[in-house]
């Protein structure tokens, strides 16, 4: 039997946890159900569409406008402001229940995965009985739905759950793709942005199946290694397998697109600061150290950049990790406003391999006083400021991840967060 991938798609995240919330707390009306969408200021009406429902989208409102934009189109639109912090919550308790499924699953987001079907295949009919099981569980038990894409190949899955929402199984085989996928227009397909498509229409390629037909050297010639690999989705071919963070990790990120265009540079600290925290906690809870930081900006024009940069000493603390990609923010940072902000690690090493320590690295003490809590955390939001010891930065991570671990996530928080939400 080949592999048979899952891709576990929530249907609009943002908006469909935050209108579960608003009903759990009275809320009579259900933002699914009418024309709304997540993002953005109320009362100063600017920021971005980060989600938005079904009604909106008959409106033409599109993830990603200015939420200005999307007003004009429906000038009754109810706006949420988004909730990061529910979302992290709703998006750990969908990953864990699908671990316990099944022992490899791939989370690619907030709100979506891959999962190998192949080591529980025998505890079901078929794979569509799974995936059925699967999504009716999870909008029983969870209260939102998912969309889930079936395939032997990774691409093709992801492809099958952008089919018709919400709440569907779709299948897409290889053997499937004449019939499902060519006969879609160029833009449908995974990874061809607008700009690829408005450069494949002028060559006259309409849709994935003209895309799939043609001669790839004259695809590269106009697109480059993108032009490659938009040929080979186009064609099917994705031999990448489902990677969990139990098997060879290559890399650990996250990234969040900011409900405002950030201008200033301490507010992009702020932001850069509750990425690093999270980067850091789930190297650590993977027991790895990262080699490498790397800083991924997306300006408001949609133009992305990044930079990246070799640690002295693989590590997973969050002060060693936002240190690094405050520098390399400002390396990058063009003065633009900026609409998404990313950190990622790379390099990773497991805990139990040697590394080499810097002479400046003096023995620490064994526990971590209030005191050293307060100084190590005022301290971090200030790049370049004497930091502590490497031992009391290990030591305090793990004291704040004991904490978390047993009492949740906002059992313990940074003092510069109460007043300003990072994602806010």
């Amino acid at each position: 039997m080949k592999q048979i991938i899952f891709h576990i798609d929530v249907n609009s995240a943002f908006l469909s946890w935050s209108a579960q919330k608003r009903l759990q707390n009275g809320d009579s009306t259900d933002l699914r159900e009418v024309p709304s969408i997540v993002g953005g200021d109320m009362e100063q009406r600017h920021g971005v569409v980060l989600a938005k429902s079904t009604p909106a989208k008959k409106y033409g409102v599109t993830t990603g406008e200015p939420v200005v934009n999307a007003l004009r189109k429906c000038p009754t639109l109810i706006i949420e402001p988004p909730d990061h912090a529910l979302y992290h919550k709703r998006s750990q308790e969908l990953m864990a229940y699908l671990s316990s499924i099944c022992p490899e699953v791939e989370q690619l987001s907030v709100d979506e995965c891959f999962l190998n079907f192949t080591p529980i295949k025998n505890d079901f009919s078929s794979p569509e009985q799974a995936a059925y099981t699967i999504k009716n569980r999870i909008r029983d038990q969870f209260g939102f739905t998912v969309n889930i894409g079936i395939s032997d190949k990774k691409v093709l899955a992801k492809m099958a759950s952008d089919f018709q929402k919400p709440d569907k199984v779709h299948t897409l085989y290889s053997w499937e793709i004449s019939e499902k996928l060519w006969p879609l227009p160029i833009s449908s397909l995974y990874m061809c942005g607008k700009s690829s498509a408005r450069i494949l229409q002028k060559l006259e390629i309409r849709t994935i199946g003209d895309l799939a037909a043609a001669n790839k050297e004259i695809i590269c010639s106009h697109l480059k290694s993108h032009g490659l690999l938009l040929w080979e989705y186009a064609n099917g071919h994705d031999e990448s397998k489902v990677s969990s963070l139990a098997e060879d990790v290559k890399c650990i990120g996250n990234s969040t697109t900011l409900p405002k265009d950030v201008t200033k540079r301490q507010e992009a600290f702020h932001c850069l600061l509750s990425l690093s925290d999270s980067v850091a906690a789930r190297l650590r809870s993977a027991q790895m150290l990262a080699g490498m930081v790397s800083v991924e900006i997306k300006y408001s024009s949609f133009q992305t950049a990044s930079h990246q940069m070799t640690l002295s000493q693989p590590s997973n603390t969050s002060q060693t990790i936002y240190d690094v990609a405050c520098r390399l923010f400002d390396e990058l940072w063009n003065g633009s406003p900026i609409r998404l902000l990313g950190i990622r690690s790379s390099r990773l090493t497991g805990l139990s391999q040697p590394t080499q320590l810097s002479l400046f690295d003096l023995p620490g003490q064994d526990a971590v006083s209030l005191g050293d809590f307060a100084e190590t955390h005022n301290s971090s939001l200030i790049p370049g400021s004497s930091p502590p010891s490497r031992e009391k930065m290990e030591a305090l991570d793990k004291t704040i991840d004991a904490i978390r671990q047993k009492y949740g996530e906002s059992a313990i928080v940074r003092g510069s967060f109460l007043k300003n939400p990072p994602h806010s």
